[in-house]
């Protein structure tokens, strides 16, 4: 059995919507009421524990998050670039997850990103 792997993701900026038209957000039904398309499930509520919203990332600081998982360090790598070239003000700092792929063995490193950091992204490849 043959394996390819890539070292290259897609934009950041890939599905992102700009101006109207286009297809709704993710998550609206097509026809614009709002809701999930018919046959999903409706998503759950939002967390009491999820951090607020950002209203944008001029002078934060990202945290992004490689899990382990393979292609992981080169997602965040590139993602790390991108920021660089197209949003210079914002500082990321590029962090390994302790413990295994699927599990973590302490809270260190989150414990780091709430002190430290503004916002985080925690990405796997594949």
């Amino acid at each position: 059995m043959a394996m390819e792997i890539r070292y290259s993701v897609l934009s950041p900026e890939m599905g992102v919507q700009k101006g109207a038209g286009g297809l709704p957000p993710f998550g609206a039904a097509p026809s614009g009421r709002g809701g999930p398309p018919p046959g999903m499930p409706v998503p759950a509520p939002a967390s009491p524990y999820k951090a607020k919203r950002l209203d944008n990332l001029e002078g934060k600081t990202v945290y992004l998050v490689d899990t382990g998982f393979g292609g992981s360090y080169n997602f965040m790598l590139q993602l790390q670039k991108w920021f660089d070239e197209h949003m210079p003000s914002v500082k990321t700092i590029r962090r390994r997850k302790p413990g295994n792929v699927f599990m973590d063995d302490n809270n260190t490193l989150w414990e780091e990103i709430k002190d430290k950091g503004d916002a985080a992204v925690v990405g796997v490849a594949g």
